[in-house]
């Protein structure tokens, strides 16, 4: 393929070498003022050896480090269409609202009375986050989605335990996100698998079938994994109820759905927001990151503590709820993540509805530009995500994996690969609302024209990429054997 067409090129790319190749003895890169306090040498018997450090300039430091991000891609370098993640684009004017001086530079152990422009930002996210789902109370403190699933779990658990039996098991269908079933193993319950349907959703009758009471209850995930929303939500919540048990709604992919939906309304018990898919704060690297979770009447009295409770004009945080389900960290949750997350919903406003609408319209224009071109395994109605599989290009020996490296030769981040399980080889593709046509119908191409390349000349596609500093590692072997060198 002409590589001219697509964003990804040849060009200037430097090796590096680690910093202590580079160190040359004497180079210093700081200032030092003279010492005008005696010297005093540590007891080595306390402190061990002193490091031995690479001796470096300033200008050693600034290049080494400035190259190193030039071999980065993020959402800020080009279009990142991971499925389930959802790399939305981080608008800039959150990073600046966040940088306030009033937000930045504030500490958690200030008086209440220093913090009331603090609290009140977290007060009102909660009540945003309300309104968007129709539930009823709010906490901001779970520092992650995974964590928000891990503090809704123990809300069900700890209702359980408040109504004098508790449960053993949790329903879970095989298009869960991977940590649900940890979530649950973690609060004492064994996951019980639910098979989709020809449609890939969940049915009535697969839930009639293995709800009992002794299940405490469903985790499921809407839309699906699989970008299919879960029409029957409603009657499946009602058998849950009836036996018993709480709905907890995986809340991950909210994006497909704010402004259309009222969660209240589909059954759902507790919910978690991953702020990251939804509300544009920033994502990877580990965090920080921000999994707020919204509960309804039921589960209220169950919510973490502190709460952030509103008298008059005056915000406090409140300590007095006996069913609470505790602390789940030191503070009141990744508070610069929370300040981003306000910042989006203030500046969206209605627009808001429109970033959802944006976001199925692009997925599935994606869907109908490579439809005949790879494999569909579930073609009914898709909502933000859409996937595919290496199905007809296996038959000429290239794989998903294939796919996906060769699309780093022409500028594009790969999809999400071989998730969800259910689907073999699967390529999950989810653009966001912040891809334009124009950037679309460029990923559709090269995904074509990779397409075309498997059927004329698949060891090509097998033998990429080719323009980038590594080419295909083994990647078992390194994460088993890994090489840190250093001194």
């Amino acid at each position: 393929m002409s590589q001219s067409r697509y964003p990804g090129t040849r060009g200037l790319a430097f090796k590096e070498p680690l910093l202590w190749e580079r160190a040359h003895e004497g180079r210093i890169g700081i200032s030092i003022p003279e010492q005008d306090v005696p010297e005093s040498k540590l007891d080595a018997s306390l402190t061990g050896p002193a490091p031995k450090l690479p001796d470096l300039s300033e200008v050693d430091v600034i290049r080494h480090y400035t190259r190193l991000s030039s071999w980065n891609f993020g959402v800020d370098t080009g279009m990142y269409p991971l499925g389930s993640c959802t790399m939305k684009y981080n608008p800039k004017i959150n990073e600046a609202v966040a940088s306030l001086p009033g937000f930045a530079n504030i500490h958690p152990l200030m008086p209440e009375s220093c913090l009331q422009g603090a609290l009140k930002l977290m007060y009102e996210l909660e009540q945003d986050l309300l309104k968007m789902t129709g539930m009823k109370a709010a906490s901001l403190q779970p520092s992650a989605g995974a964590q928000g699933e891990l503090a809704g779990i123990l809300m069900i658990h700890a209702y359980h335990s408040h109504k004098g039996k508790q449960r053993s098991k949790m329903i879970m269908p095989t298009t869960a996100h991977g940590t649900n079933p940890a979530s649950a193993a973690l609060c004492g319950y064994t996951p019980v698998p639910v098979e989709l349907n020809k449609d890939g959703v969940v049915t009535p009758e697969a839930i009639r079938e293995v709800m009992d009471e002794d299940t405490a209850g469903i985790m499921l995930t809407n839309p699906n994994t699989l970008g299919i929303f879960e029409n029957h939500v409603a009657e499946i919540s009602k058998i849950i109820h009836d036996k018993g048990g709480l709905v907890y709604g995986d809340g991950a992919n909210m994006n497909a759905l704010m402004g259309y939906v009222d969660v209240h309304k589909m059954g759902v018990d507790v919910l978690h927001f991953n702020v990251h898919k939804t509300l544009s704060t920033p994502h990877g690297g580990g965090g920080p990151g921000a999994g707020p979770v919204v509960v309804n009447e039921t589960l209220e009295p169950f919510l973490p503590v502190p709460r952030v409770k509103k008298e008059g004009d005056r915000y406090s945080l409140c300590f007095d709820a006996p069913l609470t389900i505790g602390r789940l960290q030191a503070f009141f949750g990744n508070f610069a993540i929370l300040v981003r997350a306000l910042a989006y919903t203030r500046t969206m406003g209605h627009m808001l509805k429109d970033a959802t609408e944006i976001a199925v319209l692009n997925a599935n224009y994606i869907k109908a530009g490579l439809k005949g071109y790879y494999n569909l395994p579930y073609p009914q109605a898709s909502l933000h995500e859409v996937i595919f599989n290496d199905a007809t290009q296996q038959k000429n020996g290239v794989t998903t994996l294939d796919i996906a490296k060769r699309l780093i030769d022409c500028g594009y981040h790969p999809p999400t690969v071989y998730f969800p399980l259910v689907v073999d080889g699967a390529l999950m593709i989810e653009p966001t609302e912040t891809e334009s046509k124009a950037d679309l119908d460029g990923f559709i191409e090269a995904m074509r024209a990779i397409a075309k390349e498997a059927e004329t000349n698949p060891e090509l596609v097998k033998d990429t990429p080719q323009n980038t500093m590594v080419s295909r590692p083994d990647e078992t072997l390194a994460a088993r054997q890994l090489i840190l060198k250093g001194e």
